[in-house]
This record gives C-alpha cells, structure tokens and sequence, in this order.
C-alpha cells in the first residue's frame, strides 16, 4: 500500500484524553491503520457503485473512473482512503461476523462519514462528489468487471439487472481469463429463485407504483 496515505514518522502515543474520545488525529491513526492492511489496491476496472472487494478480501477496487480527489474550500481531498475504509469494514463485518451486507454496509458508512467529518470535509459535499461517479444499474459504462470482484453486495442487494450486465460483460471477453462464469450464472439463478418465492401481486402493484414515481 502506498505510504503517502499513512503518517509513518508519526509517534503513536497514549493521548491524554479520555477513552470513549474520538479526535481527529485518533480517527487519522484509525484510518492509516486500516489503509496499511489493505494488500493491493485496485483502479483498472468497472466497479458497480464505485467501490467493492475480492472474494478474498485481499484487494480492494475502486472504479477506474473514480478521480482520486476533489476540491473542497480551496483544499485537495484524497479521498481512496475513505473509500478503502468503507469496503475493509464493510468486508470484515460479513466475513468475520456474519452480517447480511445491509446491516454491514450501513455500519461501514458510519466509519467512513466519521472518518470524512474527522478530517474537516463536509458528508454532504463529499456524498454529492461521490454520487456523480456511481454507476448503476443499466450503466453501459460497466465494461470491465474484475474476475474476483465479491457478488455478495449485489446478491443481497436483489440486483438482478446488474448481475446481467455483468455476466453479458465477462462473456463478451471484456474482462480478464478466468472470470468466475459460474458464479455469476448462480447468483442470478438464486436471484430468480429469490423472487419467485417472494412476488405476489402486491409486491408487484408496490413495484409498478415505485417505477412511475420514480
């Protein structure tokens, strides 16, 4: 992981401050923390909302045409470390405690809003740059998917179109050898499987209601 990110030179002391405070510099310790157990870092590729991980946890992507940062009162903010924080709790959270990715990502953007607030950025503005640079679903910018890139997100998100894409994507050869083929295939027949065994008429009115509002 690139040092420019962390703050090697910088003593790690007990702060005289209470336990339960969270300070600027303590949440900086915490995020450089974070940043320097990431194994690789990720930037050549197509990532489905902006950032995501390998089924390993061993890399994190960010999407390609992610800028690595933007203006904010005059300042430059560097803002892959946050996204790299996101995805390293978010990961963890599933991994290692069992979350259902929903409960795990809304924990994971409390870090990373802490994280953003900590270092003087407002969430709203950082939200609104970031939401400029998300690609969703039916985004014909989703050309190059990873091969490893984790679909747990996308499972539990029910997102049926975008598995699409992306298995269209991997077949069409827009995407490194040995892409799990497989794994797309059978998380799209689990996702039809899902919902069959839950549509009813009322979820479809509740559907058609929601696609004309929106």
């Amino acid at each position: 992981m690139p040092l420019e990110f962390c703050h090697p030179t910088a003593p790690h002391e007990k702060l005289k401050l209470p336990e339960w405070y969270v300070s600027t510099l303590m949440m900086d310790r915490a995020l450089d923390a974070v940043v320097r157990r990431v194994k690789k870092l990720d930037r050549k590729h197509d990532i489905p909302y902006l950032a995501g991980y390998s089924l390993d946890g061993k890399t994190i992507y960010i999407d390609r045409h992610m800028p690595r940062s933007f203006k904010f009162r005059s300042r430059t903010v560097e803002t892959d470390r946050f996204l790299i924080l996101h995805e390293e709790v978010e990961k963890t959270l599933i991994d290692q405690l069992g979350l259902h990715y929903l409960h795990a990502h809304q924990i994971a953007t409390r870090a990373e809003e802490a994280a953003v607030r900590a270092a003087g950025v407002e969430w709203h503005a950082y939200d609104r740059f970031m939401q400029k640079f998300v690609k969703r679903i039916g985004d014909e910018r989703l050309k190059k998917v990873p091969k490893d890139l984790d679909l747990k997100p996308y499972r539990d998100e029910h997102d049926y179109d975008l598995l699409q894409r992306m298995l269209k994507s991997v077949r069409a050869g827009k995407c490194p050898k040995g892409a799990r083929v497989r794994d797309l295939e059978e998380a799209l027949l689990e996702l039809r499987k899902h919902v069959r065994r839950h549509q009813t008429p009322a979820t479809e009115r509740a559907a058609a209601i929601e696609h004309l509002a929106s």
